[in-house]
């Protein structure tokens, strides 16, 4: 069962943009789908990595969209990335170190952050490249 369902106003309009949202949506629920099968440490660890390698490289390239277009909520969704990069980092960390984590809790905070961000920042983004004359990515 997927943790995250696509829907189509998770699409901002922007092929690339798009395409590196729904990779990054499959990674998370196949991590989901890896825990509720009972994955070891290792493979907890790998998935966020993953999931942490792919997002960190698709808000370097989001950010720099957003500056070009000289979007004004810039900082604000800036700041919501990093929120989540840091989050990222603590729970990779905390299990690698061997330190207890709940699948559970993983998960649903993995599907609020993603679900939120999309129905907010990005739905602001897109709202604003719709706008736009000029090519975006």
């Amino acid at each position: 069962m997927s943790l995250i369902e696509w829907k189509d106003e998770f699409n901002l309009g922007i092929e690339d943009v798009d395409s590196e949202h729904r990779n990054l949506v499959a990674l998370i629920n196949a991590l989901h789908d890896s825990m509720l099968a009972g994955a070891g440490r290792a493979d907890v660890v790998e998935g966020i990595t993953e999931i942490y390698t792919l997002v960190s490289a698709h808000f370097v390239r989001e950010e720099a969209l957003m500056r070009e277009m000289r979007y004004l909520a810039f900082a604000e969704h800036k700041e919501d990335h990093e929120v989540l990069l840091d989050d990222l980092r603590e729970i990779i960390e905390q299990v690698r170190s061997g330190g207890g984590y709940a699948e559970a809790r993983l998960s649903a905070d993995l599907q609020f952050w993603f679900s939120d961000h999309f129905r907010t920042h990005d739905a602001r983004l897109h709202q604003h490249a719709d706008s736009e004359e000029r090519p975006l990515w």
